[in-house]
């Protein structure tokens, strides 16, 4: 059931995005509704990365709207998104969770609880005093996921997070974001690995050439996608 103050759903109506003449999103009609997480999967240069940015506020579309739901007032402090390559502070692992607390006005005591909450639900927590810049890439990466999660944001967009990690730390996010998906973030999560999706999603949304030409609950789409060209991606037969 919807919370009365939830910000979903998030609904993108006639989305466009381009770029000198380049149309890289166009005519998106989506609506991301609370519950499972939702997918964004498609052949490179679908637009996926667009889409979560403007999704999260990043970009400002140039055609269409972006509307969130519900009476908050600042919908953009009920939500988070998290890079393939996460941008770290020159502070400790520990600092790195505190600071967006502290700009979210906080005090002082709930920031460290909030922050020793999402260092063990990432299990750094032995490495609070480590310089961030010093983390291994899957652990700069379970950072960022902290760093998203002490903000216990409603909607966590995330990027292609495990685009360039090994198995063992892709394992390790992916227990993280179902974990998060578990206790009430909506993830809308991008990825190159079909594997992946099949693993995290509750829905999928293919792109292709920078329109939405599938929005569907995984295991329907994964069994019989409606879009030939969702069905030629799958079979590793769509490049572009």
């Amino acid at each position: 059931m919807r919370a009365p103050d939830s910000i979903l759903p998030l609904r993108a109506e006639g989305l466009g995005f381009g770029v000198g003449g380049l149309r890289i999103l166009q005519a998106v009609d989506l609506a991301i509704e609370a519950g499972a997480p939702t997918l964004v999967i498609g052949p490179n240069g679908a637009g996926k990365s667009t889409l979560l940015r403007l999704l999260h506020g990043l970009l400002g579309p140039t055609a269409g709207r972006i509307a969130w739901s519900g009476p908050a007032s600042d919908p953009a402090r009920r939500q988070a998104m998290v890079f393939q390559r996460p941008v770290l502070l020159r502070r400790s692992v520990l600092a790195n969770v505190l600071y967006p607390l502290r700009l979210a006005g906080l005090d002082p005591a709930a920031r460290e609880a909030r922050a020793a909450e999402a260092l063990a639900l990432v299990g750094l927590t032995e490495l609070a005093a480590r310089p961030a810049r010093r983390l291994s890439g899957g652990e700069q990466q379970r950072l960022a996921l902290a760093r998203a999660a002490a903000l216990r944001p409603e909607v966590l967009f995330l990027d292609e997070p495990c685009a360039s990690l090994d198995p063992a730390a892709t394992r390790a996010v992916e227990g993280i974001v179902a974990a998060l998906a578990a206790r009430g973030t909506k993830i809308v999560m991008t990825t190159h690995d079909l594997g992946q999706a099949r693993r995290l999603a509750g829905e999928v949304v293919f792109l292709h050439r920078g329109r939405v030409l599938e929005h569907a609950p995984a295991d329907r789409f994964f069994a019989a996608p409606a879009a030939p060209e969702a069905a030629a991606f799958l079979r590793g037969e769509l490049v572009w």
